[in-house]
């Protein structure tokens, strides 16, 4: 004789997902008596006061203040040229740690003091350890790499 599909892990996961159903018919049918007896029906309104709060009382009138569309600004401004900050991309740095073998290093930031990533395709010089250098950052997949590096 075969053996019945239906297991009792699954007759039980079944019960549970008819009561849930039920459960859920009840609570819909008493918020629908509830709405019936408190006798409010429509959109209840939700106000924003002066703080950007939400409130149920609507805002004072004499509180309202008048804008003008023209002083409303959307988007960046643009820059001029006395704005611009010039940034030397170009840091200085002492290579602390690398491997040829295995073709990657660390470089300390002279200025920061942060570690930056170095891998053998990023070099222009061949490098050692505790030599003096100068790179660019660029984001890699974990972080900062550090690319275009040469020797000082």
């Amino acid at each position: 004789m075969a053996k019945s599909q239906q297991t009792y892990n699954k007759s039980e996961r079944e019960k549970k997902r008819l009561k849930k159903r039920e459960e859920k018919q009840k609570k819909k049918e008493a918020r629908k008596a509830e709405a019936k007896e408190s006798g409010k029906s429509g959109i209840q309104f939700a106000y924003v006061d002066h703080n950007g709060n939400l409130t149920d009382t609507p805002p004072d009138p004499s509180q309202k203040m008048a804008v003008e569309a023209e002083s409303i600004t959307l988007g960046i401004p643009k820059k001029e040229e006395g704005d611009e900050e010039e940034f030397d991309p170009v840091r200085n740095g002492k290579v602390s740690f690398f491997d040829t073998s295995k073709g990657f290093g660390f470089i300390i930031d002279t200025e920061n003091q942060e570690k930056y990533f170095c891998h053998v395709s990023g070099l222009i010089d061949e490098i050692a350890e505790n030599d003096k250098v100068s790179f660019e950052l660029e984001k890699g997949m974990k972080g900062m790499n550090a690319v275009r590096v040469k020797k000082i």
